[in-house]
């Protein structure tokens, strides 16, 4: 993914021309100097952007603003750090070079600068009293395991507000990509193969409804906190379902969503490690993620996970993803303190959400060494789990997958006819494509090529269509 770049908006109509896009750094400084600097653009943009972002959306309350500034900061880094040195504090320079520019503009505009000023300082001021805003409350708890949380941000506040809920789903990821995660309009317009003005009107749209139906930029409170904190999970969600099997198109994986899905997890685990279902997520993601090397082949062709090469998976995403895990299961099992104060409960099986239990299917697939060593019946239950909770249809066919695969092909078979039956997959070529492999394994050729046929129809993307054809190929040659 490429850095944002100041873009031609409303922000420039103060007067003067709208930013350059962000250069390379200036050739004429010694290559060291040179492969220094661009190497600390690189991971301060990571690591910074969002927090510039959000600190500048709130103080000027201009989206558009923020962004630009916030991009020209990085321009000019990329100009004065290969001659003037990486600054001993980077983020504090970028956010010191945004804000004179945010002001700059504003000036031009006539907006009052003192009492722009005020709001970029009002968190300094107010930096010994008691907190008010959720965030900062947040921010003053402490884990019931005894370690201090992370800080928590304005960064919290962008991102409850790009997933909010008044907003469309399909506007809450864009802006969420380009607003917290700072891809460019074009890039984000071609990882969701849509044309580069139709995402810009997205944009444009929500942070119009943001502004015209007065959506706060805060962190919601109590109750609606874990309801919206689903919501921002969703998004994520989304962002790395679409890298992880894109819906249409010529490619099967777009690691580079994926790989933006985990950084913005990463982000949420850290700013609320309090909340059990956002390091789920970044569990999921992660163990996901660790097998994309072995989920298709030189030629770009779809490898099923039996048979896939598993010395190729990401050992340390494999590791990071198992240690989240670990830890939530050690937080299960600590003591649930009474009024007393003495421990009268454990929280031993506690029930876990949605995003854990799926990342526990990915753990028992991480964990075997052989398609062999894969304990279905585990993951049978947690599917069972998974219904419980979030009944689905796509469930249901994981889960009869799971059922076959745990030596029970025929009750498997079963489950996916009546769901077949149900009509509510009609158009899913999942359903099918399982349908097949079942009655492959139960010897019925025939009606397993049927199958086969009917998945190729629906396959949205061509590696998927070629993998089924393939398949289907060798069921006639009666290769198992």
């Amino acid at each position: 993914m490429t850095r944002a770049q100041p873009e031609s908006s409303a922000t420039d109509a103060g007067g003067g021309p709208p930013s350059a896009p962000a250069p390379a750094v200036r050739g004429d400084a010694p290559d060291l100097a040179r492969d220094t600097a661009r190497d600390a653009v690189d991971r301060i943009y990571r690591e910074e952007w969002t927090r510039i972002v959000a600190t500048l959306i709130r103080a000027t309350r201009d989206w558009d603003l923020a962004e630009d500034a916030a991009a020209d900061a990085f321009v000019r880094a990329a100009e004065r750090w290969p001659v003037e040195g990486v600054p001993d504090n980077p983020g504090a320079w970028l956010t010191t070079v945004a804000r004179n520019r945010a002001l700059d503009v504003l000036r031009r505009r006539g907006v009052e600068i003192d009492k722009v000023k005020e709001w970029m300082v009002m968190d300094e001021l107010l930096r010994p009293g008691a907190p008010t805003d959720p965030a900062d409350l947040a921010a003053a708890s402490i884990s019931a395991s005894g370690s201090a949380t992370a800080e928590i941000d304005d960064r919290l506040r962008l991102i409850f507000t790009c997933a909010h809920p008044a907003l469309p789903i399909e506007a809450r990821v864009a802006l969420t990509l380009r607003t917290v995660g700072g891809l460019e309009t074009p890039e984000i317009a071609r990882a969701f193969l849509v044309p580069e003005a139709t995402m810009a009107q997205r944009l444009v749209r929500a942070k119009r409804k943001i502004r015209n139906a007065g959506i706060p930029y805060r962190v919601p409170e109590g109750d609606e906190l874990r309801r919206r904190l689903s919501g921002v999970l969703a998004v994520l969600m989304l962002v790395h379902n679409e890298g992880y099997l894109a819906s249409s198109g010529d490619r099967l994986l777009r690691l580079d969503l994926q790989e933006e899905a985990i950084r913005l997890a990463r982000l949420v685990a850290r700013l609320m490690p309090d909340e059990p279902e956002a390091a789920g997520l970044l569990a999921l993601l992660l163990l996901q993620h660790a097998r994309s090397a072995a989920r298709v082949d030189a030629e770009g062709e779809l490898v099923p996970l039996d048979a896939q090469d598993r010395t190729t998976w990401n050992a340390a995403e494999i590791a990071e993803g198992l240690a989240v895990l670990d830890r939530l299961d050690q937080l299960d099992r600590l003591p649930v303190t009474g009024r007393a104060g003495r421990p009268d409960a454990e929280r031993t099986g506690a029930a876990a959400g949605p995003y854990r239990l799926q990342a526990e299917i990915q753990r028992e697939h991480a964990r075997a060494a052989h398609p062999d060593d894969t304990d279905w019946a585990a993951i049978v239950r947690c599917y069972d789990d998974l219904l419980a909770l979030t009944p689905s249809p796509v469930i249901e066919l994981n889960r009869a997958v799971a059922v076959g695969l745990a030596g029970h092909p025929r009750a498997g078979l079963d489950a996916l006819d009546l769901l077949a039956a149900s009509g509510t997959l009609d158009r899913y070529h999942l359903l099918p494509a399982a349908q097949a492999d079942l009655l492959r394994r139960l010897g019925r050729a025939d009606v397993a090529a049927d199958r086969y046929r009917q998945a190729i129809e629906l396959a949205p993307t061509e590696p998927e269509r070629r993998f089924l054809e393939r398949r289907l190929a060798e069921l006639a040659r009666g290769v198992d």
